[in-house]
């Protein structure tokens, strides 16, 4: 079972410093590499997809989030308000209310929904000391979040949607859901008292998870405060389950916000709010892959993604040369030379690299490659830019396929 804990620091993809404080980690050069690549991953297939991305403050007063329910069920996990000029300002716990401003800001047709917002940002969560743990429970958020404006007849395909971008993408990932669950509210002051749209809402994410064919369970008490939700389910080694995806529909703010549209009758219509979040929060989605690949990723997500291992000193050039094509092509890739150790020591010291690319006399002298992949396979020596060629192609593609 491997721990992301031991494993980020180890990797050098994260660490923490008490003078920063607990739950606030940062993100080493390597750590860097995986989480733009995974953000990047997503805003690619959110685009495709139809969404747009904008980008808002991390900070709002106190009035917005008492209209958008936060202060009155969600203040104890939020930060303390802060003063500024007589007025109170507060980190925000969470995305929605932003969105919603921002699609009240303008006018409306029904022709232009459903309208699809996104955003990778920052959010704030007052967790308390005890429950804080490398990347899985942090104070400093960064989720890939987004809100659809749809009609109420657009609900359901936009959820389904949502549901399938989150299927493609455990499936680049290599991330296998331990299980779905419809979120529901349970005994408690700290949902909405909205019966009519609590049943609404509910019978939606029914009718998708349905006609999705997927297995899910319904779990009391799980809700968000303004609606239920399907939850994507992860497992770690030891079976402890954690929610890394979700897919909410939320009658709730589009009423606190007064949002509407206007429809093909010429009256005001209010619209169906869908969060969305198909990794959820970076840090738990970097932990997940952590500990299920063992800090061995994807190649496309890898921090370095080939290899260089020069045979000796002779071939350091072409070996350097060699790196700064792969950088041409947008690949990752690094040198290490004698220097490091024998070539056998250089290759064990890369076992978690995708790709080590065996540069030799013979390989020098006819620009080839002898490529070893992680998993124990050695290819005959090719021509580099064929080699490149082909691992170019399959990062671009998302692939989890180490060759085929």
């Amino acid at each position: 079972m491997h721990d992301h804990r031991r494993l980020g620091r180890e990797l050098n993809i994260f660490d923490t410093d008490p003078l920063i404080g607990s739950g606030l980690p940062y993100w080493l050069p390597d750590g860097a590499v995986v989480r733009h690549a995974l953000e990047e991953y997503v805003r690619e297939a959110e685009r495709r997809a139809g969404y747009r991305h904008v980008y808002s403050p991390v900070l709002g007063k106190r009035e917005l989030y008492e209209i958008s329910g936060h202060w009155a069920h969600y203040s104890d996990d939020m930060f303390p308000p802060m003063d500024l000029g007589g007025e109170q300002f507060l980190l925000r716990p969470s995305l929605c209310p932003h969105h919603a401003l921002m699609y009240r800001s303008r006018p409306h047709s029904y022709r232009e929904l459903p309208l699809r917002m996104a955003e990778l940002g920052g959010m704030y969560r007052s967790e308390l000391s005890g429950v804080l743990g490398g990347l899985t429970r942090v104070r400093a958020i960064q989720l890939n979040d987004a809100h659809v404006f749809c009609t109420l007849e657009q609900a359901a395909g936009e959820a389904a949607a949502a549901l399938e971008l989150i299927r493609r993408a455990y499936g680049a990932l290599g991330i296998v859901p331990a299980r779905y669950r419809l979120s529901l509210p349970g005994p408690g002051g700290k949902y909405v008292a909205a019966p009519e749209l609590w049943e609404r809402s509910t019978a939606l994410l029914r009718e998708v998870l349905d006609a999705s064919g997927l297995p899910y369970e319904a779990a009391e008490g799980e809700a968000a405060f303004y609606g239920p939700k399907i939850d994507v389910q992860v497992a770690d080694g030891a079976g402890r389950e954690s929610t890394l995806s979700t897919v909410q529909i939320d009658f709730h703010q589009p009423e606190r916000f007064d949002l509407h549209y206007i429809g093909a009758d010429g009256a005001k219509h209010r619209p169906v709010m869908i969060h969305r979040a198909v990794i959820g929060s970076v840090e738990r989605a970097v932990a997940h892959l952590l500990e299920q690949h063992g800090g061995a990723f994807p190649a496309w997500l890898a921090p370095v993604q080939l290899m260089i291992l020069p045979v000796s000193e002779a071939e350091l050039p072409q070996a350097d040369a060699l790196a700064a094509r792969c950088v041409e092509r947008g690949l990752r890739a690094e040198v290490a030379g004698p220097e490091r150790g024998s070539l056998g020591a250089r290759v064990r010291e890369a076992r978690l690299v995708p790709y080590q690319a065996v540069v030799g006399a013979r390989e020098a002298a006819d620009d080839l490659v002898a490529l070893r992949l992680r998993d124990g396979r050695r290819l005959p020596a090719a021509p580099a830019e064929e080699i490149l060629g082909r691992i170019g192609e399959l990062a671009g593609a998302h692939s989890t396929e180490l060759w085929s």
